[in-house]
């Protein structure tokens, strides 16, 4: 009896296999055709960001024809998704479904209620420029090569603009003003930069061909500007809003976050308060005499020339990854450090910093670019000041955490070993913004910065650096509540700028331009979200492997998924669906 029980559990546990087997075979085929069918067919600059350059020489169809073609296409694929039983299914393939099903639900999202291509400008002129960044950013093919993609590019361009001017239907001011401030960096993106990026191409009729092209591009970003200045700035009288609904969809088919947004606003502001006591504690210590923002705007004024300000983020990088080894924070997957460099033109209007990493499937051009937006030649004395106090000391270790050691740059080194196709290239905010912000504090808890054999409580040097990354904290804490309550109707334009310079303790410039970001950008909650939902997870699992847990084996555990929602992630590490916060 017992040999017979045995023979029927383990023919029962093959065909639980075999079904497993095939559901997933037949997920892995669906998923690629939805790759090569639709995510890259209609967005042939994310194939060349991504490694795939079959697609350098097209251009996004922006039409009206080609938007309704793309509803279509992703409802159909949604049926045939949704007809896989997720159950069925190996865990780490689940994790993928969950992955295109919420990509999927997110574009339907914003393409038929959101309707970013009927209201934001900036989305036609900004995307031409970056689908021509990403063909010269990188080396993967000889300059020729890869001069006769910007052309090809180029020459799509027109049609571009044709569909700005026809699908544009009243867009909110902000959206336009934004679009108009971004204008003159771009023009000047494809007057210097780009044939700077080709100044070794010799070939005449190849050249010539280029400054056709290129030219013919400036000419219609300046008719792009003069149309939005004289025509559709007066018509601008539209509501950048989510609403309630489409802010909690956004964030579940972004996020894989199902949590009331009562109840997140009850989360970001504990964590608020809880950062700003921290900032008061940690004020006092370096000078009880003086009140925090007394002490924070001292700390302002310590920042680096801007002619220095690459070089000492240089010097920082060296030591931090030092640390990293030394400590046994991560697993660092190559020892090559990115390129540092100043934002690109289209990209400084809104962002201080950001990291610009090889694609997974890139197999050439493994650069990657540490970009650090400098103040521009035309601002004032006190515009400049404004921008560097943004530097300081304390805050460019933070930055350099954030975006490189163990921030963005080392979370996508470690993608190309992610366990599938779609893992490496989809994935969420909450995860890639959340580990960058987590590792901003984790650093500075694990002792980076701290004096030798001095009380932390009395080391000033190091009180300074938690200060700046506490500042940091406040930036996204601010982040967190004005995205929320200006996109469901509870906190005006006006209301986020002042939110973000009292309560995230932020400059009135810099709280301006995230105010301004908040309107196109909803969910940028996902920086403290993300940092919150790793602490958990870290402390639940810490609590699960007891005396085998270290903070390296949690790291490189946490990364070798690649970057999808955390609650997928969790359910992998943990073996339930615990909450997530």
């Amino acid at each position: 009896m017992k040999f017979i029980l045995a023979a029927f559990c383990l023919l029962i546990t093959s065909l639980a296999f075999a079904q497993t087997k095939t559901s997933d075979a037949t997920f892995n085929s669906l998923a690629d055709k939805y790759l090569d069918q639709y995510y890259f067919k209609f967005n042939p600059s994310s194939g060349t960001a991504a490694g795939f350059h079959q697609y350098d020489n097209l251009l996004e169809d922006y039409s009206r024809a080609s938007l309704d073609r793309q509803v279509a296409v992703l409802d159909d694929f949604k049926k045939q998704f949704d007809k896989i039983d997720a159950t069925q299914l190996s865990p780490g393939v689940a994790i993928d479904l969950a992955l295109v099903t919420g990509d999927i639900n997110a574009r339907l999202l914003n393409l038929v209620s959101i309707r970013g291509w009927e209201k934001n400008p900036d989305n036609y002129s900004s995307g031409i420029t970056n689908s021509i960044y990403v063909i010269m950013a990188r080396t993967f093919a000889p300059p020729e090569q890869r001069l006769k993609s910007v052309i090809a590019r180029e020459k799509q361009a027109t049609a571009v603009f044709q569909a700005a001017r026809q699908n544009l239907k009243n867009p909110p001011p902000i959206y336009v003003d934004v679009a108009l401030e971004q204008l003159p960096g771009l023009t000047s993106f494809f007057k210097n930069d780009v044939p700077q990026a080709f100044k070794d191409v010799k070939d005449p009729a190849l050249l010539k061909a280029f400054q056709a092209t290129n030219q013919k591009v400036m000419d219609e970003l300046a008719s792009y500007q003069q149309w939005i200045e004289k025509e559709l700035k007066p018509k601008a009288h539209g509501d950048f809003r989510l609403g309630a609904d489409n802010y909690s969809k956004k964030l579940l088919y972004d996020e894989d976050v199902d949590i009331p947004l009562d109840r997140l606003m009850e989360i970001g502001m504990a964590n608020l308060r809880l950062n700003q006591q921290a900032f008061k504690d940690t004020a006092a210590k370096i000078d009880p005499s003086k009140t925090p923002q007394q002490i924070l705007s001292e700390l302002e004024k310590d920042h680096p020339a801007p002619d220095k300000l690459l070089q000492t983020f240089r010097d920082t990088l060296g030591g931090l990854k030092d640390f990293l080894e030394q400590r046994h924070i991560v697993k660092v997957p190559s020892q090559v450090l990115p390129i540092l460099e100043e934002t690109p033109p289209f990209a400084r209007a809104l962002t201080f910093a950001s990291m610009d990493t090889p694609g997974p499937f890139e197999t050439v051009a493994k650069e990657a670019f540490f970009n650090v937006t400098l103040p521009e030649p035309t601002w004032s004395q006190e515009e400049v000041e404004e921008h560097m106090a943004g530097f300081n000391r304390g805050t460019i270790i933070s930055t350099a955490v954030h975006e490189v050691y163990p921030g963005h740059y080392i979370q996508f080194l470690w993608v190309p070993y992610a366990p599938s196709k779609v893992r490496k290239l989809l994935g969420c905010s909450s995860n890639a913004e959340g580990w960058a912000h987590y590792s901003e504090q984790m650093m500075l808890d694990e002792g980076y910065g701290r004096t030798p054999n001095t009380d932390k409580d009395h080391d000033i040097a190091f009180l300074k650096l938690r200060l700046g990354q506490l500042q940091d904290a406040l930036l996204r804490n601010a982040r967190f509540i004005v995205g929320i309550q200006m996109h469901t109707g509870k906190m005006t334009f006006d209301q986020g700028v002042d939110f973000f310079e009292k309560e995230g303790y932020q400059s009135h410039m810099n709280g301006m331009r995230e105010t301004k970001r908040g309107t196109s950008d909803p969910t940028y909650l996902y920086y403290t979200l993300g940092k919150l939902e790793i602490l958990k997870l870290r402390a639940d699992y810490k609590k699960k492997l007891g005396d085998k847990f270290t903070l390296e084996g949690f790291h490189n555990d946490f990364l070798q998924y690649g970057f999808p929602p955390i609650k997928l992630i969790r359910k992998q590490m943990m073996g339930n669906d615990s909450p997530v916060l």
